[in-house]
């Protein structure tokens, strides 16, 4: 599998900055030009086709292995769209795995904590005892059922894998992809991220009333940056050459799954006023989270996962964004921030608070705008919407979503077909 770049011809200029040379309506058209259908922004069925098509059948980032570094620890993730909790677990033997979080006794939610250490679990209802390896260790009054064999009986497993330590699960039973074939390059790309195991990150998770795509296309385009963001980020993303921040690279995998857009940065860019100049110098002396491979100043790489999460990555950090659908006008996003190391000090914890209250700022502010955005949509005034060349990657991404939707939707006709005959 390869990418295709797109990127026109550019310098790097004496003061170290990017020359910017724009993008052109020709060099993304081979994506699409005409308008796009608001019915996935809007329909319950196409919302209910999604959970079914790509939430069960694709890799889905849950976490980091540094969450379940030791033998024993767990965590819980709910997958809300689909009903599914899973069960993260490093057994006694040092393997991680992801179980249904379901005792196979009558199916009851086997763990309520979100996180821990453990080395077997037992569900509460009728304390049937798993070890944190999966096997069926203990049931009570085991002589009263009928030849019941505890071998054949451990938990469901679920398909786990990990790239650069982030963890991703499938819930397809038999999934037609490994990771590494799933993210192709893109799995360079994450390995290339200069985060290691024994980092820390922040979190925080809001929710937003709006179609999972609504939220995510937000983040995948940066017209809207000069209008929605003139003071959080407009300074230090757009300059006289480049007004609206434009980024000066794209790339799009050819099956058309992931994307990623290379930002440019405001090389006169300087820190408004002495608390945000502080910040910035304590960010760049002691958390540098950029590409190991040395990404020029001003850049920053951003880059789109299918189906829901997105990693940015500057010289200065990395931050990741999952958004969760939680119902057909309903999401919600988690974000975190990576950091080198546990603070040492004051120093380093001013400056990173700093940096997450900036980018709350920022969400805050995308949040108002992308529940204004879902109003409109579910109005049903627009049967389509309109994308300009830097909205290209939002096509991409709604191409992505309607060919999964529409192979399920061929294969589910197809079969009750089959069963019709």
């Amino acid at each position: 599998m390869s990418d295709i770049d797109v990127r026109p011809p550019r310098k790097t200029e004496t003061n170290g900055s990017v020359e910017y040379v724009p993008v052109t309506k020709e060099d993304v058209a081979f994506v699409g030009t005409g308008p796009v259908p608001t019915k996935p922004y809007v329909d319950e069925q196409w919302y209910e086709d999604e959970k079914e098509a790509i939430f069960r059948r694709v890799w889905l980032h849950v976490g980091r292995i540094d969450e379940v570094a030791n033998p024993g620890d767990f965590i819980v993730r709910e997958i809300e769209a689909v009903g599914v909790s899973l069960l993260i677990v490093r057994g006694n033997d040092g393997n991680l795995r992801a179980f249904h979080n379901v005792c196979m006794h009558r199916g009851t939610e086997l763990v309520c904590a979100t996180e821990g250490t453990a080395r077997s679990f037992s569900c509460p209802y009728h304390k049937w005892t798993y070890a944190n390896t999966g096997e069926l260790r203990g049931v009570p009054d085991n002589g009263n059922f009928f030849d019941l064999d505890k071998t054949k009986f451990p938990l469901m497993e679920v398909a786990l894998d990990v790239c650069a330590g982030f963890v991703f699960v499938n819930l397809d039973r038999h999934p037609k992809q490994t990771l590494r074939e799933y993210l192709g390059t893109w799995a360079d790309s994450l390995e290339g991220l200069n985060i290691d195991v024994s980092d820390v990150f922040s979190e925080y998770v809001y929710d937003v009333d709006a179609n999972w795509k609504v939220a995510y296309d937000n983040f995948q385009e940066i017209y809207h940056g000069r209008f929605v963001h003139p003071r959080s980020i407009g300074r230090s993303t757009m300059a006289p050459e480049n007004p609206f921040g434009y980024p000066t690279k794209y790339t799009f995998r050819e099956e058309n799954l992931h994307r990623s857009k290379t930002l440019w940065n405001n090389p006169h860019f300087t820190p408004d006023g002495p608390i945000e100049a502080l910040a910035s110098e304590l960010t760049r002396a002691g958390m540098a989270k950029g590409p190991v491979s040395g990404a020029k100043r001003p850049s920053t790489e951003h880059y789109y996962i299918f189906p829901n999460i997105t990693v940015l990555s500057s010289p200065l950090y990395t931050f990741t964004q999952t958004i969760w659908p939680l119902g057909p006008a309903r999401c919600r996003s988690v974000i975190r921030m990576y950091w080198t190391g546990a603070d040492k000090n004051a120093s380093t914890r001013f400056a990173r608070e700093y940096r997450m209250a900036a980018l709350l700022d920022i969400h805050s502010e995308d949040r108002d705008i992308i529940e204004a955005a879902q109003k409109g949509l579910s109005s049903r005034a627009l049967d389509t919407v309109l994308f300009q060349v830097h909205e290209v990657t939002c096509r991409h991404f709604a191409a992505a979503v309607d060919r999964y939707v529409t192979d399920y939707r061929a294969e589910v006709a197809a079969k009750r077909s089959g069963e019709a005959l």
